[in-house]
């Protein structure tokens, strides 16, 4: 049995795992045949990009790039070369605090398929001369990828699962889905349309960073989506003080000063790779830099601190 909301519309949820996260779709519609075979389509395109964007696949393009683009310029897909000259656009408009080169200090740190691990400064040091966006040159007209130094890697852990989040959401528009819940883990969601009983959209409580078992806020997403990037998601302790896995590429360290920061925007892509500028840089820089379209607030000791109030 399908269960229904209120006003007798069907509930369908589906969970999958992809590029090291775990996704889930949640739809109301009319039409369980059709409904299903629109979950379908979004989890067959999920799978698609974690065959060409996930580090954790050999096989992937991400991976054969990061192995080969060194040696000489390698050809990509036009969908892969979209994407890396977006990452680019967001590196230059933060600062380089977002860099899709910053996949060796990732490793470095532990980060990479571990929990974490505390490098000594003569290895930060040796690694900083690989990570930089700089190193990653396009050339458009041949549709190549080339690294201008020997061990520079990407990491599409700040862009991949927002931009899977929103190619998922457009498999289910083209289906006819008007109603939906798209979310990569608990940290990037889109929220389509408003679920039966909530016109304002869908209720998304972001966590105290201090506290787990409490909500710190709640926000409704209607065609909106909701990044969050907070020191709590990944971290260990040594020598006293926490390293969280958000890494300023600058500086080879892990970000201090913030706790969690969250934005909400039009697109995942963009709510995703803006909120670890936004973590990494600061208040004073996210208020300088904020653009028109997206809210950005801080989160500490469970109180949000806006740079623009939500409405």
């Amino acid at each position: 049995m399908n269960p229904r909301s209120a006003d007798g519309q069907l509930r369908l949820e589906e969970h999958g795992d992809a590029m090291g996260a775990t996704f889930s779709v949640v739809l109301y519609g009319d039409d369980r045949t059709s409904m299903a075979a629109a979950e379908d389509a979004a989890f067959a395109e999920l799978g698609r990009l974690d065959a060409l964007l996930s580090n954790y696949r050999a096989g992937s393009e991400w991976s054969q790039l990061n192995r080969r683009a060194a040696e000489e310029p390698v050809q990509v897909s036009p969908e892969l070369f979209r994407l890396l000259s977006a990452c680019l656009a967001y590196s230059r408009a933060s600062e380089g605090a977002f860099d899709i080169a910053v996949g060796p200090l990732m490793k470095l740190w532990g980060f990479y398929k571990g929990s974490g691990r505390l490098p000594s400064p003569a290895e930060v040091a040796s690694v900083l001369p690989k990570i930089g966006y700089r190193h990653v040159r396009l050339d458009a007209a041949a549709g190549t990828v080339w690294f201008d130094a020997a061990g520079v890697e990407l990491d599409p852990g700040g862009i991949g699962k927002g931009y899977a989040v929103d190619r998922m959401v457009d498999v289910l528009r083209q289906r006819g889905v008007q109603v939906a819940m798209v979310a990569g883990s608990d940290s990037t969601i889109y929220g389509m349309g408003a679920p039966p009983t909530e016109p304002k959209g869908w209720r998304v409580g972001i966590k105290d960073p201090r506290n787990a078992r409490r909500t710190a806020a709640e926000v409704f997403l209607k065609d909106m989506s909701l990044s969050t990037s907070g020191s709590y998601e990944k971290f260990f302790w040594a020598q006293g003080r926490i390293h969280s896995h958000i890494m300023d590429p600058r500086t080879g360290y892990p970000a201090q000063g913030e706790v969690s920061v969250s934005v909400i925007a039009p697109r995942t892509i963009d709510s995703e790779a803006w909120a670890k500028p936004y973590f990494v840089n600061g208040r004073q820089w996210a208020a300088r830099r904020q653009v028109e379209e997206f809210r950005v607030f801080f989160c500490e000791d469970g109180a949000l601190q806006p740079c623009a109030w939500l409405p």
